[in-house]
């Protein structure tokens, strides 16, 4: 092979390549710059944790988040290091807020609901609480379904007692499969699904946690970004 035609192939190659990292890039930045859209959603936030770090407050409602849920507690004693910093913060950005307590199949339900309403006060402006139920990895116990619809009903009722309103149910598709979680506690469900509405659940959900990769300002790192039914 001549020098000229291999440089002409190598040439060739260099364009593909090209074509194929700007059409990656131009994929990441709609994926991660995506949300639906506010025609059909018109209230839309964030739900984070304090992996995120330090968050300024101002420019994620400037950016366009109406609300935002941060994680609160963890099973029967874990607290979010984060929680009370963001907690007070987008209070004072303006943003309404709400705290979000992980399940664990581990745990009584008495002992975290305990958790949860000794880090959360009750505020009467603040969103309903909720609760992201799904499979942990640290925690590899799968209770009979009437323990679990008992135990979830049980933390249910203590958490609405502190908070007054009704709890929301994070329900994943997993922990739904396994035990049709959202047949059996009557309460508004969020449900997940990256882009697409999620249609996994008994009953239609309250609020839809649309994507696990947005960006927004204010917050390093992909955020989870979520809409409420109209």
């Amino acid at each position: 092979m001549s020098l000229r035609l291999f440089g002409r192939r190598l040439g060739w190659a260099g364009v593909a390549l090209f074509g194929l990292l700007a059409i990656a890039l131009l994929g990441w930045v709609f994926v991660t710059g995506w949300h639906p859209s506010r025609k059909d959603y018109e209230f839309q936030g964030v739900d984070v944790d304090e992996s995120k770090g330090a968050i300024h407050w101002p420019t994620v409602a400037a950016s366009g988040a109406d609300f935002a849920y941060m994680r609160a507690t963890m099973g029967a004693d874990g607290r979010d290091a984060q929680f009370a910093t963001s907690w007070a913060d987008a209070h004072a950005a303006g943003m309404r807020r709400g705290a979000l307590h992980v399940w664990s199949f581990c745990r009584l339900a008495a002992d975290q609901a305990n958790n949860f309403n000794t880090t959360v006060p009750r505020v009467e402006d603040a969103l309903p609480a909720a609760v992201l139920i799904d499979f942990s990895p640290d925690c590899t116990s799968h209770p009979e379904r009437d323990v679990v619809i008992a135990e979830v009903t049980r933390f249910v009722t203590m958490v609405e007692s502190h908070t007054g309103k009704p709890i929301l149910l994070k329900i994943a598709a997993p922990v739904e499969a396994a035990y049709s979680l959202s047949a059996g506690v009557d309460r508004p469900l969020w449900s997940l699904r990256n882009f697409f509405p999620p249609d996994y659940a008994a009953r239609p959900w309250r609020m839809w946690q649309a994507s696990d990769v947005k960006r927004i300002d204010g917050i390093d790192g992909p955020v989870h970004w979520n809409v409420v039914a109209p």
